[in-house]
């Protein structure tokens, strides 16, 4: 069949080419052939978060700041915050009545409750960065049956958007700060009962929130007091490009842009292939194939097998792709594909633009 890459920047028709199913054999037909892809990212100040589902072609775009909680849609009762605006929460000590806290007892927690201040300590106010949420550490402690054995957090909810220029070739992940609430979540038969106000607030808001199993999650945002879908259904998405925070090792949470997540919880996995001479990177891409795939290098409990890896802000010649190194990817449904980076920059320089070519086997 004859192959064509075609350029699209949010959603296109694909080509058909066979691919392979869950059990390795190649009796399936994949409805896409591959396509060279220009993720809405937005720009240097990268405002945008990219669902983008590689079996269809298919890119779904959210705002950073449209959700701050995500409810698990499983069995186990977990929250999760959003790490793309530099969230935090605390367990507020002693208290077990949401409207009984005030801003004065909060003063000592505040300075801890925070993301990229080079404090070791403060992993412990953010989710496991693997994204392993649920056999992970979570900031907010799994919800249980027992009311009172549910804390009240204090939730840092991080920066807005940043609204200014940025220079060219440069990112700017965080603009304003977007304040405090106070958070108590318990469970509501099989799903949630969230209560929420202003820290100095002697009343409170509530909502329940159903589980709804062809979702990872069902989100809630805080500030504007709505239950959201930003994710694609589970099976439905396999990367999100966005941006994250994650760790430096003794320096404790920091924030990254063009951060690039595999759908860990969809059953996505993904591992490196890094290239050594005399082979050039375009070659061993090129020449990659099915029977090439080693199954055992698969990623599945740290949905950080790309992150950043892909590219180098601080190359000899500017912002780079690595020209190294490409991806293999097992997508949610089973498929899988070969994938590179082909671009950080927009032709201009301008930060937030990222492109990558991708096939499947």
């Amino acid at each position: 069949m004859k192959k064509l890459f075609l350029y699209i920047s949010i959603v296109s028709g694909f080509l058909f080419q066979s691919c392979i199913s869950d059990n390795e054999d190649p009796i399936a037909v994949s409805p896409v052939e591959g396509s060279i892809v220009n993720p809405s990212v937005g720009g240097a100040t990268q405002p945008n978060q990219i669902w983008f589902d590689l079996s269809s072609g298919t890119e779904t775009k959210t705002n950073r700041t449209d959700w701050d909680l995500a409810f698990h849609s499983g069995s186990q009762f977990k929250v999760v915050l959003n790490s793309s605006i530099m969230m935090a929460a605390g367990k507020i000590p002693n208290a077990t009545n949401i409207d009984l806290v005030k801003e004065s007892d909060l003063a000592s927690l505040k300075e801890k409750v925070q993301v990229a201040n080079f404090d070791p300590t403060n992993e412990s106010y953010i989710d496991t960065v693997t994204g392993n949420y649920l056999s992970g550490y979570t900031a907010i402690s799994e919800i249980t049956a027992n009311d009172s054995d549910n804390s009240v957090y204090l939730v840092n909810l991080g920066r807005d958007v940043y609204k200014g220029n940025v220079a060219v070739g440069s990112v700017t992940t965080g603009g304003d700060l977007r304040g405090w609430m106070k958070v108590q979540i318990v469970r509501n038969g099989s799903g949630y009962k969230l209560k929420y106000a202003e820290v100095n607030s002697s009343t409170h808001k509530e909502v329940n929130i159903d589980k709804n199993s062809d979702y990872n999650f069902t989100f809630f945002s805080l500030k504007n007091d709505k239950e959201l879908l930003i994710q694609p259904e589970k099976k439905h998405w396999d990367l999100c490009f966005t941006v994250f925070t994650n760790i430096i090792e003794g320096a404790g949470s920091y924030i990254y842009a063009d951060f690039v997540l595999s759908n860990l919880l969809g059953g996505v996995g993904a591992y490196e292939v890094v290239v050594t001479a005399p082979a050039t990177g375009s070659e061993a891409y090129n020449n990659f194939k099915l029977e090439n795939v080693e199954a055992s290098k698969f990623i599945f409990n740290d949905h950080r097998a790309i992150g950043g890896n892909w590219r180098n802000p601080v190359g000899v010649n500017g912002l780079e792709t690595y020209g190294d190194r490409f991806y293999v990817i097992r997508d949610a449904e089973g498929y899988f594909f070969k994938l590179r980076f082909t671009r950080m920059t927009s032709p201009e320089g301008i930060r937030g633009y990222p492109q990558f070519e991708y096939q499947p086997l």
